[in-house]
């Protein structure tokens, strides 16, 4: 039996599609329990390669305590960072997927492992979700980390957001 925050999740994502009824039947009905969801509505996707989205989320976490829902997929070569609605329109970014209005998101059930997608940070129902900003600054942080672990120093001007 799914709890409160799991039934809240599954409400606030289901939300984002037009027909939220059909949204829920496709995660029961589907075998890995996925269903397609647009980006641009209630979220945006922000989707980093896996050897930056796991560093970041690694800095976000440190700095939030709990960011907010972040997917991984592809055999983890990819992560996913729900920002507020509008942010992949005005985000640039060397090797960042903007996902906003008019993209689609395979997202799983929050209360079930899927398969080749899954949660790193689950939804809570509440609608949080990650400060551009924040991101930005632990992208920032994870490639000078990175580069500092290599023995270089940190490479200005990889990631930055427009105004």
């Amino acid at each position: 039996m799914a709890g409160p925050e799991t039934k809240a999740a599954v409400e606030w994502l289901a939300s984002a599609a037009s027909d939220p009824g059909a949204c829920r039947w496709e995660w029961e009905r589907h075998p890995h329990g996925i269903a397609l969801l647009p980006a641009g509505r209630r979220w945006d996707v922000l989707v980093l390669p896996g050897e930056l989205g796991r560093p970041t989320l690694g800095v976000l976490a440190r700095l939030l305590g709990r960011p907010g829902p972040v997917l991984t997929g592809c055999g983890d070569s990819r992560t996913g960072f729900f920002v507020p609605p509008g942010t992949a329109s005005h985000w640039v970014g060397t090797g960042v997927r903007r996902c906003g209005r008019g993209a689609w998101i395979a997202v799983p059930h929050p209360g079930r492992v899927a398969g080749s997608v899954r949660w790193l940070i689950r939804p809570d129902g509440s609608g949080v979700l990650t400060d551009p900003g924040l991101l930005e600054r632990a992208m920032h942080e994870a490639v000078g980390t990175a580069a500092e672990a290599r023995g270089g120093g940190p490479e200005g001007g990889a990631v930055r957001q427009r105004s």
